[in-house]
């Protein structure tokens, strides 16, 4: 069997998010923002992906996987580094393209006399106080200081021909990266001047230094450190986990460098310091680039020029079943209803939340938490029930990798708020994007529930796809609330006929349903197989979808970043297809149809086809029984798999070439759903003003 190896699959991933930097269709402030993502994407890869990689070559004992280890992380290196020449030749271009629109990003040697006198009191007035020189000396561990997250600028000062050393941290979490100069009066061009924060210490390096340290010259050259991700919880019984997790995430500070990216034109003398300092003793995890690093400050590249250099807003869709209804639980036990984000507002799932906070009829809120956004409405509402009496139970996971700190704090509000707050399963991530309201109708217990694809985040809901259900249909939320029990008490056996849920029933579940296509095959009955995940990497299910390409089911895979799978390949994977669509907003949502001999069964969920998300995890895949619902998750798919604008074909080159078609209509996915679901809005709108002209016409 052939697999793709995952860490070169996500590169290939990452590549196509630069391609959207480097397409001329994008507009031009949007590329620019694509070199930020870009940027975010590469660090966490290499504190996650590429660290893991360093630990097997450095702890292995085995020398055939010491071996292959070696040879992948020699593939990875190349590979980056040919994805930073692009990266750098596509910087240089979208600079010489926003100055053809007025817009000039400049360095410090670039100043008029007018910016620099503007600049120099701009630093003292809004930057000095953030500035903390570290001065390298025999006893300074350069390592126990240096944060990952951030950029730094390495000063060297020469008198004579003595040099001292010292490294000054560019604040960017305090003060904005991008500074806009003041225009001259006299500019009648609406020229628009922008310094990068590293440019302004630049120009006040002898403002910072002088007094304390001479010198004849005065140089800095950018540098930025990445370090392994991975910790261990300690193994203490009388440490809370919270407590458990405060400890572990300081090993961060400490970790093993693997990656130092820094400018190319840094002395040699000043690397080599750099290199002992980090103990790197190779040239392995060494990445020369431009001036500049932390490019992920570029997401947030200011609104600027003509409004033809940014997309087109496409302002987010109200859900017609929840306005047209009084309240939300109304709505819902009306039908089944289904939001999908960006598209349409997340305030439905938020306000859902509010009324519940305080609904008389409310008696208990249940919820999973793994995101959640800095100034959270979902974590306002669930106080806000509190304080009305309600019971609240929320699970938080302090494992959400990069959020387990704000995860720790959250916990902490929220205890002392009066809810109740559990951490889980010790040996499992909990991930599912489950909500349960009970309600006490007419003397009985209605659940409502929403299963989803996405975190309870306000942020990431305007940025990432996902699918989120509201469903009140007994077999579901029953299901929903045996999952919470599972959370609580794991020890006891559960069994599931609905949900799939990890680690119980996922494996077993998935397999069956593609033993169900391959029958169909066999007795030449309808069958396929469509499948939309982030990422399909376990070999196991891989191996599965092998078998029913050979049994001549045909299969059509979306697959935003990594896949394994391989497409193609004669006696194995002749009937898969696959693509990526990047595009203006993350695709996130995980979704599954089997053909069933055209009675199709869709499913939503939060699992990717990994292993770690089949039996590390607690993941919730949801079946869609509404028609309505079904029939709308359906048509959305089929849109993008006849993407021809910003899908790309993943096969064993791993090229990304796009599928472009030149007989078809150009379909551009993200922005065809965006019309099909208006249109979806305008005929539920439609329709209910029929049904109130009707009643009218009754009542008169």
């Amino acid at each position: 069997m052939h697999f793709l190896e995952k860490e070169l699959s996500w590169l290939s991933f990452n590549h196509r998010v630069l391609q959207e930097a480097q397409d001329e269709s994008v507009p031009l402030l949007e590329r620019l923002r694509f070199l930020g993502i870009y940027s975010s994407n590469m660090d966490e890869f290499y504190r996650v992906r590429v660290a893991s990689v360093r630990r097997k070559i450095l702890l292995s004992n085995n020398k055939k996987q010491n071996k292959q280890a070696l040879n992948l992380f020699s593939k990875i290196q190349n590979k980056v580094i040919s994805l930073q020449i692009i990266f750098d030749e596509t910087y240089q271009l979208l600079l010489q393209q926003l100055d053809v629109n007025n817009i000039h990003l400049i360095n410090e040697i670039q100043l008029s006399n007018t910016q620099k006198s503007w600049l120099e009191q701009y630093f003292k007035d809004k930057l000095r106080r953030h500035i903390f020189p570290l001065i390298l000396n025999d006893q300074t561990t350069l390592a126990d200081h240096i944060n990952d997250d951030a950029t730094y600028l390495m000063v060297s000062m020469r008198k004579e021909q003595q040099y001292q050393y010292a490294l000054v941290e560019v604040p960017s979490n305090n003060v904005p990266r991008f500074v806009i100069l003041p225009s001259s009066k006299s500019d009648e061009t609406k020229n628009v001047s922008i310094i990068l924060l590293d440019n302004i210490i630049r120009h006040c390096l002898t403002q910072i230094f002088s007094g304390f340290f001479d010198f004849d010259s005065i140089n800095a050259y950018s540098m930025k450190l990445t370090r392994d991700a991975e910790f261990d919880l300690s193994n203490e019984f009388n440490q809370s986990l919270s407590e458990q997790m405060s400890s572990s995430l300081k090993q961060r500070i400490n970790a093993e460098p693997v990656r130092l990216v820094y400018d190319k034109k840094m002395p040699q003398n000043m690397l080599d310091t750099l290199k002992k300092q980090f103990a790197i003793t190779s040239n392995e995890g060494l990445i020369s680039g431009g001036r500049y690093h932390s490019f992920k400050d570029f997401i947030e590249f200011p609104s600027i020029g003509d409004k033809s250099l940014e997309h087109e807003k496409l302002p987010s869709l109200e859900q017609v079943y929840f306005t047209h209804y009084s309240n939300t639980f109304t709505a819902i036990k009306q039908r089944d209803i289904l939001l999908y984000y960006p598209y349409h507002k997340f305030s439905h799932f938020t306000e859902w939340l509010r009324q519940a906070a305080y609904d008389p009829k409310v008696s208990k809120i249940e919820i999973s938490l793994y995101r959640v956004a800095k100034k959270s409405r979902v974590i306002a509402a669930l106080i806000e029930a509190v304080k009305n009496g309600k019971e609240v139970s929320v699970n938080i996971e302090l494992r959400a990798r990069f959020d387990e700190q704000a995860n720790v704090s959250w916990a902490e509000v929220l205890s002392n708020a009066g809810a109740n707050v559990t951490f889980g399963i010790s040996s499992l991530k909990v991930h599912a994007k489950i909500c349960l309201i009970s309600r006490k109708e007419d003397g009985n217990l209605v659940r409502y529930a929403h299963i989803g694809t996405g975190n309870f985040h306000e942020k990431n809901a305007k940025i990432y796809t996902d699918f989120s259900l509201f469903t009140c249909q007994n077999e579901i939320t029953e299901e929903v609330a045996q999952v919470f029990e599972f959370i609580k008490f794991p020890y006891i056996q559960f069994t599931f006929k609905h949900l799939i849920v990890s680690p119980i029933n996922t494996r077993s579940a998935i397999e069956y349903l593609i033993d169900q296509e391959i029958k169909a095959a066999q007795q030449q009955q309808r069958s396929g197989i469509t499948l939309k995940v982030n990422n399909l990497v376990d070999h196991g299910l891989i191996n599965k979808l092998y078998q029913a390409s050979n049994a001549g089911v045909p299969i059509k895979l979306i697959i935003r970043g990594i896949c394994s799978l391989v497409t193609g390949i004669s006696n194995q994977s002749e009937n898969i297809t696959a693509i990526s669509i990047v595009d203006r907003y993350l695709e996130h949502p995980r979704v599954t149809i089997f053909e069933n001999n055209g009675q199709p069964k869709v499913y939503i969920s939060s699992a990717d086809w990994m292993s770690r998300n089949l039996e590390q995890r607690v993941e919730v895949t949801c079946p869609i029984y509404d028609p309505a619902v079904k029939q709308s998750i359906i048509d959305i798919i089929d849109i993008q798999l006849s993407d021809n604008t910003k899908a790309r074909t993943l096969d064993t080159t791993q090229t990304n070439q796009y599928q472009f078609s030149l007989h078809i209509p150009k379909t551009r996915a993200q922005v065809a759903i965006y019309h099909y679901l208006k249109k979806q809005q305008l005929t539920k709108i439609t329709a209910f003003s029929q049904t109130e002209k009707k009643l009218q016409i009754c009542h008169g």
